[in-house]
């Protein structure tokens, strides 16, 4: 490890030393001094004798739009799956910013350090509305009883007024969520998210089974987050893929195959072979 990154890790040790393993920080707390908003440093995860992860080392820069891409089974579950604690890998570390170890919490504390994840099923209370969603999310409740009951100060209101013109859901507050499109589901639960003011969002095939009109709508989303959140995008369509790439990271049996521009990483030989094709 360079000299540079070696720095970075005792600072994150140092810190992570004054930060309360289980504790639940604000967002705000978490530290970027070194420029990165997430690190992996030589992951390893093994399944029954399969090797899902292979000293995986990864990192993201505060703002950033990061696309993951990669043939099945390349790992791109399993890293998502260690990043939010649901995984433990066998070797390795992971921290958030500069002095939060992601592994001496739990996964049910994670996403209260500023860390969102959006599986590819959404999953939404498809039983009330698009406004009674977002006030569940923006109240911080997943508990719909009493929450529901509860009065929403004027800026919680401005709040999911706010999400509703930012995931194109303005013109439905009422509609039941379940009588929503595939596209829109998506969309409430990314809105449902950003309701909890994340610094990063890990989400995963986000525009799978969506129409091209609703995968363009989520392109623009997306370039509209970028810089005010971080962005790791697991996605297989490669179109989508183009219209939001900055840096593309290629997996490949657990490690990096490739990292660089779309474009770099589709001339790469070793990525034509095992993914893309020719």
């Amino acid at each position: 490890m360079n000299p540079e990154l070696l720095e970075a890790g005792a600072a994150r040790l140092a810190g992570a030393r004054a930060a309360r393993p289980g504790a639940v920080l604000s967002p705000g707390a978490v530290d970027l001094r070194h420029g990165r908003i997430l690190y992996l440093d030589e992951v390893s995860v093994s399944f029954d004798g399969f090797q899902a992860l292979d000293r995986l080392s990864l990192d993201i820069a505060p703002g950033e739009l990061r696309c993951i891409i990669g043939p099945n089974g390349a790992g791109k579950t399993t890293m998502m799956d260690v990043i939010t604690g649901k995984t433990r890998p066998d070797s390795g570390q992971v921290w958030f910013g500069a002095t939060l170890d992601l592994l001496q919490y739990q996964e049910s504390e994670i996403a209260s350090l500023g860390l969102g994840r959006k599986f590819q099923k959404p999953s939404v209370f498809e039983a009330l509305s698009v406004w009674d969603n977002l006030s569940l999310a923006v109240r911080g409740s997943r508990r719909v009883g009493a929450a529901l009951w509860r009065p929403l100060s004027g800026e919680q209101r401005d709040r999911i007024d706010e999400l509703l013109q930012l995931v194109r859901l303005r013109d439905c507050p009422e509609r039941l969520a379940g009588l929503l499109s595939h596209g829109q589901k998506q969309w409430l639960e990314i809105g449902m998210l950003l309701a909890q003011d994340p610094q990063l969002l890990l989400l995963d095939e986000p525009v799978a089974g969506m129409t091209d009109q609703e995968t363009e709508r989520t392109a623009e989303l997306f370039l509209s987050l970028r810089g005010r959140h971080s962005l790791v995008v697991v996605e297989h369509d490669m179109s989508f893929i183009a219209r939001i790439a900055e840096k593309v990271t290629v997996l490949c049996e657990g490690r990096v195959l490739a990292e660089g521009t779309l474009p770099q990483v589709q001339a790469d030989e070793r990525v034509i072979e095992v993914y893309l094709g020719r």
